[in-house]
């Protein structure tokens, strides 16, 4: 039997990722089949009916607004566009002007998509009734 001469520096990750894979589809193939055999079987009406839990609920009272979920959305995409200046910082030096030129384009872009948000109104909290 031949030894099998690897002279890729990155077959180690590869052998490491396929066996990681197959180790993930493994677990959740058996936590599957776990739980379809744990699960218990019986839907008796008794037993999914209101216990000491007060009347039955229709619907959801309270609605959960947009807007929350918009300003989430826009703290994100300025907050994670921030991160990426942080680099630019730590090699100014090196980047030099054309880095200089490519920052102040980003910044514009950030201004503009900013502007935009501010002009739509989603940086507006509105009252929902």
């Amino acid at each position: 039997m031949e030894h099998m001469d690897v002279a890729n520096p990155y077959f180690g990750v590869f052998v490491l990722f396929v066996l990681t894979f197959g180790a993930f589809y493994a677990t959740t193939v058996l936590a599957r089949l776990a739980s379809r055999a744990m699960a218990a079987k019986d839907n008796e009406k008794i037993k999914l009916t209101v216990y000491e839990c007060g009347p039955e609920v229709t619907r959801q009272p309270n609605r959960i607004s947009t807007q929350f979920y918009l300003f989430a959305l826009l703290f994100l995409l300025f907050d994670v566009e921030i991160v990426f200046m942080f680099p630019w910082a730590v090699d100014f030096r090196l980047l030099g002007w054309f880095g200089f030129v490519e920052m102040l384009l980003f910044i514009l872009l950030l201004a503009i998509g900013f502007i935009y948000a501010w002009r739509k109104g989603a940086l507006e909290w509105h009252n929902i009734k």
